[in-house]
């Protein structure tokens, strides 16, 4: 069976070797030593000022909603995981739907100032696949409106914009650490915020809003992780060239392989650098994809509809046409990438492609 994706493990005995110790202190979550570690070796590996360790992304961004003081109207994409939209709408917000732009299948600049009304608050935009959004054309927007920008960059591990860590951007970012990602600590997720103040809250507001064993800055959650997905993390960090070249290998491969067939990529700006944590393929029609798809099944092959439904079709939002996204989201496939994967496997996937293709 081959799937979407398969979680990096790197040797047994590097983890192992962490459980040891954590046994000897007896010390398992809490803001304890290996996260502490974990934290200040992403800040160095990423060239950011604050980093928080939290135990998921979509708890990232809901202290990022509530750590803004954001009410009201958040633009966001419709072309992005359910999460994102969740978020919006658990943090008693409103979700306004901006279409995507067809080429880089971000959120569309372009189209932002005709949905600012009276209460819009934030622009909450997702990296998609990895790939930067148009970070520059967002931020003026922003600020001419007065908008707060949170990023969802869940898939961005290693993606970059101008040169710098797209973590870098917006008045807050968030990522995943879940074990599909490219970077992963099992379950686990991080906050990242250019702003001291802002990153304080966020750290408060991770631990029930502590400043002291027996005090509270703010009211708080329980966003916090242990020591045993923080020594997951410090392993895997070890091995992230090597996972990263896995990926530019991959994709080289697929490039040339599915060259000629009728399937598009989503463009990247010239200015960014995605990780390549995804490979989607967009096909001409949603029949083409379905008739690929079982085409794959039935060799064992389960790429991923990803993503699929647009968020605006959900049945908890106010509904909003977002054509681009909804056509977008019934033609789009990623194919299975991981460390593991072979050539082999990687020459039946795109055999299996060209002959359902034919």
């Amino acid at each position: 069976m081959i799937n979407v994706t398969k979680p990096f493990l790197a040797p047994q005995a590097e983890y192992e070797a962490y459980l040891s110790a954590i046994w000897q202190r007896g010390w398992l979550t809490n803001n304890g030593p290996l996260v502490n570690e974990l934290e200040a070796e992403l800040k160095n590996y990423l060239q950011l000022p604050y980093l928080h360790f939290l135990s998921n992304g979509t708890i990232a961004l809901q202290i990022a909603i509530k750590a803004l003081d954001l009410q009201g109207e958040i633009l966001t994409t419709p072309f992005s995981y359910v999460a994102t939209t969740s978020s919006i709408v658990w943090e008693n917000c409103r979700a306004v739907f901006v279409d995507i732009d067809p080429e880089t299948l971000n959120i569309d600049p372009n189209l932002l100032e005709q949905h600012i009304g009276p209460n819009t608050s934030a622009i909450l935009a997702t990296h998609v696949y990895g790939n930067p959004c148009d970070i520059d054309a967002i931020q003026k927007i922003a600020d001419k409106h007065n908008l707060k920008v949170i990023y969802d960059a869940a898939h961005c591990f290693g993606s970059e914009y101008k040169g710098q860590s797209v973590f870098a951007f917006g008045d807050v970012s968030t990522c995943s650490f879940h074990a599909t990602k490219l970077f992963h600590t099992i379950e686990g997720g991080a906050v990242m915020s250019p702003s001291e103040e802002i990153a304080q809250r966020l750290g408060y507001m991770r631990n029930f809003g502590h400043d002291g064993p027996e005090s509270f800055a703010e009211v708080g959650i329980n966003g916090k992780n242990s020591e045993f997905h923080a020594a997951m993390g410090l392993v895997n960090l070890k091995h992230i060239a090597r996972i990263r070249q896995s990926r530019l290998d991959q994709k080289a491969y697929y490039d040339k392989a599915l060259k000629g067939l009728p399937l598009s990529q989503p463009k990247i700006l010239a200015q960014a650098q995605p990780n390549y944590s995804y490979y989607p393929i967009i096909f001409e029609t949603e029949e083409a994809l379905l008739q690929t798809v079982k085409a794959l099944n039935s060799h064992w092959i389960y790429p991923r509809r990803y993503f699929y439904p647009a968020l605006n079709s959900l049945n908890y939002v106010d509904q909003q046409s977002c054509p681009l996204a909804e056509d977008i989201s019934k033609r789009v496939l990623c194919l299975p990438m991981y460390v593991e994967l072979s050539e082999a496997e990687m020459k039946l996937i795109t055999n299996v492609i060209h002959n359902a293709l034919k």
